[in-house]
């Protein structure tokens, strides 16, 4: 292929690395050993427009795989959203908290709750389900949020009411 330098220079120029070049020389290659090159009236000029073309696709290809790969890293997690052990205990502990409430609603208001948050199920099949109209479960639901609210609250303020021995007492007592 006699057009072989002209060809990489042109590549390099436009991609901005030799290997990048070389890269791009080696597709443009095989593109082209699939052609009839009796059809090419002329051939150099004709490499050189597939060469752009194929430098241009590269450049295009880049470009959007920068800002797909930036978008990515946005919206990796910091190191410090990672959960620590403290944090992991916390959680499951007031996870267990919230089943704790849920197990203590009555019947019906925990079945339409459990429904409706967990199995994400409309309103219109639960009232279905349960054999009763949309507003009852509705009310259903209002009552349960507010259980877990008050129930909330009561348990925060327990804690807030409990005080930890202080360390720092003198031996007096």
């Amino acid at each position: 292929m006699e057009a072989r330098p002209l060809l990489r220079r042109l590549l390099a120029a436009r991609l901005g690395s030799p290997d990048e070049a070389e890269d791009a020389l080696q597709d443009l290659w095989l593109r082209v050993s699939g052609l009839d090159a009796t059809l090419i009236d002329q051939p150099i000029p004709f490499l050189c427009r597939m060469a752009t073309n194929l430098a241009t696709d590269r450049r295009i290809a880049a470009a959007r795989r920068g800002v797909r790969d930036g978008a990515w890293e946005e919206v990796q997690p910091q190191s410090a959203e990672y959960a620590d052990p403290e944090r992991i205990a916390s959680g499951r502990s007031e996870l267990a908290q919230a089943h704790a409430m849920i197990a203590r609603m009555p019947d019906r208001m925990r079945e339409a709750f459990t429904l409706f948050r967990f199995e994400e199920r409309p309103q219109r099949d639960i009232a279905e389900q349960m054999g009763i109209t949309v507003s009852a479960v509705e009310k259903l639901l209002r009552r349960a949020y507010q259980f877990l609210q008050e129930n909330r609250d009561a348990e925060g303020a327990d804690r807030a009411c409990r005080r930890r021995p202080d360390s720092g007492r003198s031996g007096d007592e």
